[in-house]
């Protein structure tokens, strides 16, 4: 499930560099990117966009004072720091590789010929781009990300696994709740944006 392959057949580029790109490309041309850019075996590159994407966003929410961060020996910097290495060490890429495995099992109910785990890890990945600006405190920004997030997922699975939109909503369902409704927070946006959104529609 961690495998690094030296030449992979589409695969990603790495590096920084390859790592902006593929946040441009998926965000831009998201099918493409899913069709050309995820290749079997080869789940690193779209692991460490993902986690990268949630240390980001990570950061951001300490930085504006968002989450609140045990100050240990050495001071809040130090104390931040902890917490986003462990954050970007442990918990992003266990969440990650628990939500493709959940994925995987709607997919063998749902999608009988399908792509690997490791695409799959790759696809959630990637479809965290939009969640690079989940951190900032503004609700409707952190909705539009999760929403966005959700499409990208619906797309890749669909892509990737090669099977209709109708499955690809089905077995994307569920992971894209845990991941941007729970985990990037769009939930908790939702039901801060939902009074304005009924105030200002004409009953």
């Amino acid at each position: 499930m961690t495998q690094w392959v030296e030449n992979p057949r589409g695969g990603r580029d790495r590096g920084p560099v390859a790592v902006a790109r593929a946040w441009v490309e998926v965000l831009v041309r998201p099918r493409r990117f899913f069709r050309t850019g995820v290749a079997p075996g080869d789940q690193a590159p779209g692991l460490v966009f993902g986690v990268a994407v949630t240390v980001v966003a990570a950061a951001t929410r300490i930085a504006v004072g968002d989450v609140d961060v045990p100050e240990l020996a050495g001071g809040p910097l130090l104390s931040a720091l902890f917490v986003l290495a462990l954050v970007g060490l442990f918990v992003a890429p266990a969440a990650l590789h628990l939500t493709a495995a959940l994925q995987t099992l709607l997919l063998m109910a749902l999608v009988p010929d399908r792509a690997g785990v490791s695409e799959t890890v790759q696809v959630i990945g990637y479809s965290t781009a939009p969640c690079l600006f989940a951190g900032v405190p503004v609700p409707e920004i952190r909705l539009l990300c999760a929403a966005y997030g959700t499409v990208l997922l619906v797309i890749g699975v669909w892509e990737v696994h090669d099977t209709s939109f109708a499955r690809a909503v089905a077995a994307g369902a569920l992971p894209a709740a845990l991941v941007f409704a729970y985990g990037f927070g769009g939930e908790a946006a939702w039901r801060t944006v939902l009074p304005s959104l009924a105030a200002a529609v004409p009953w």
